[in-house]
């Protein structure tokens, strides 16, 4: 077993993303005796050759494969801890924040908050990255080593938040879907189809929760996971869907999609950013949440909200 270093988990890491110790090399500005040492050292720790040739190139082997995940989130991690500052300056740091959420929150309070703050701190950057019904359940894990999670209420436990968007939940039809009229009613919810976003245990929009809350059974013809791709699957169908009314406008704008308001009280959305409780003192991460929460749409001071 060789004593874990710094430097072999950047090199285990290019190796892996690269498979190719030259590519590696190149991409650290190392010689390429210099990596292959490293690489020996690693394969005897794992007592695996991590790199198998075939034919001109190489692949990974079982392990490797295994460990790119880990090692990527491992690095991350360390990156982390040894860019932490005891005072944060916006206008001089270079933090990389990592939100995860969904296309429609990227579109919304996402882009809001980056746009916004390139005046006061233009080298901050973020990083969106798309959840899933996995990172969602395994919240409290995937936010030690992230920033943050843009999600409504009723998903989260164990986390500190603060609420920093509303909007209202509208029903999008196609413009030629004669089934429809002018107002939507209880019988088109039941008999027309469905598309929804996300559908599983842990994974699904609060409007469509409350549809089947209603007596509703929606006869679900497609899923998808975001906001945005939804309207094509409604355009030219006689689909029914939900969207948000922030991204109403833009969805209308070709004329082949109508958005009508639902035939039964929806409690508005509400999404909020949440936060490994790990994060609460980082004087960084404070700025970035308060970012959110003064560029989002609801006013009034902040609050933190518990899961």
């Amino acid at each position: 077993m060789i004593r874990p270093e710094l430097n072999l988990l950047v090199a285990l890491d290019a190796l892996l993303a690269e498979k190719s110790v030259t590519k590696a090399a190149e991409k650290m500005g190392l010689t390429q005796p210099a990596l292959s040492a490293s690489l020996a050292r690693l394969r005897r720790h794992f007592n695996d050759p991590l790199l198998v040739r075939e034919g001109n190139s190489y692949r990974l082997t079982p392990l490797a494969a295994r460990l790119t995940d880990p090692t990527a989130n491992a690095l991350d991690a360390a990156h982390k801890v040894f860019s932490s500052e005891a005072v944060f300056d916006p206008a001089t740091s270079t933090r990389e924040f990592q939100i995860y959420g969904s296309d429609y929150a990227f579109a919304t309070i996402g882009s809001r908050v980056s746009t916004a703050v390139k005046e006061v701190a233009p080298s901050v950057r973020f990083r969106f990255m798309q959840h899933t019904p996995t990172i969602v359940e395994d919240r409290l894990d995937t936010l030690r080593t992230v920033d943050g999670i843009v999600l409504p209420h009723g998903f989260t436990s164990g986390l500190s938040g603060v609420d920093v968007y509303e909007d209202e939940w509208l029903c999008v039809v196609a413009a030629d879907n004669e089934a429809v009229g002018e107002e939507l009613t209880i019988a088109n919810l039941r008999e027309l189809p469905w598309v929804f976003t996300y559908q599983s245990r842990s994974a699904f929009t609060p409007a469509a929760r409350q549809l089947q809350m209603a007596g509703i059974e929606p006869h679900v013809d497609v899923v998808v996971e975001g906001f945005l791709a939804l309207p094509y699957f409604v355009v030219g169908t006689a689909r029914l869907g939900f969207i948000q009314e922030a991204l109403a406008e833009r969805v209308t704008a070709f004329g082949d999609l109508r958005v009508l308001k639902p035939p039964f009280d929806i409690v508005p959305l509400t999404d909020a950013l949440w936060w490994h409780p790990t994060h609460d003192e980082d004087p960084g991460h404070q700025w970035m949440r308060e970012q959110f929460r003064k560029h989002g749409n609801i006013s009034g001071e902040a609050t933190n909200v518990g899961g």
